[in-house]
């Protein structure tokens, strides 16, 4: 009796499964560009809708602008700056030292000088110079400080005209002998110098230049005599 016999089937080996691909790394930068196009989408739609009135849009962001008052003129602050260093400042001293005729001049130690009793006359044929038209006045000095003032020094210069031509001193029997006084001035005490500078007839604004003693600066006064 004949067996027959069939051997079991081999196993089939094949190729070995290769495994699936890892899947795809997301791209940060992408990712990072979506999210702002988004919320870009997001301002630019609540914008909109601020705008077109669409009550089921969220309020509109809130802006704060803080801004400086100024005072007087409305300037910006910049403005202010540049004008206040334009501006003098309030310490300066602005006396350029030109008085008129009916002022009085204080110096730091309480010297005061003053003219007054204008008026226009001829001079004498007996004064120097002679039959020359002038204007007569009164110097004035007051010390009212504490020191004996030289009045002996007292000096007074004159010119006349817009062009500051030089008036000569004008001595007559009414002005003393040669002009100046030959005391000294005690303290309390003032003095009246009799005075006239050269003035022609034409003529209307004038200058005296004024100083008390030797060691006083000039006092500059000027106006017209009519």
């Amino acid at each position: 009796m004949s067996t027959n016999f069939t051997p079991p089937p081999m196993p089939s080996y094949g190729p070995s499964p290769v495994p699936p691909p890892p899947p795809p790394r997301k791209n940060r930068t992408l990712l990072v560009a979506v999210a702002a196009a988004v919320v870009a989408a997001a301002v630019s739609a609540a914008v909109t809708a601020g705008v077109t009135g669409d009550d089921e849009a969220g309020p509109a962001p809130t802006v704060t602008v803080t801004e400086t008052a100024s005072v007087g003129g409305g300037d910006t602050p910049a403005a202010e700056e540049e004008a206040a260093e334009e501006a003098p400042a309030a310490s300066e001293d602005t006396d350029d030292g030109v008085h008129a005729l009916d002022e009085t001049v204080t110096y730091e130690s309480d010297v005061e000088v003053s003219l007054s009793g204008f008026e226009r006359t001829v001079s004498s044929e007996y004064a120097m110079p002679e039959k020359t038209p002038y204007a007569r006045f009164t110097v004035k000095v007051r010390n009212s400080g504490t020191k004996t003032l030289d009045t002996t020094l007292l000096t007074v210069n004159c010119s006349y005209g817009k062009d500051g031509r030089s008036s000569e001193s004008v001595f007559d029997s009414d002005t003393g002998p040669d002009g100046t006084p030959q005391t000294k001035l005690l303290a309390g005490r003032s003095i009246n110098v009799p005075w006239g500078c050269e003035l022609p007839k034409g003529e209307k604004l004038i200058q005296i230049e004024v100083a008390p003693d030797f060691d006083s600066e000039t006092a500059i006064f000027t106006g017209p005599v009519t």
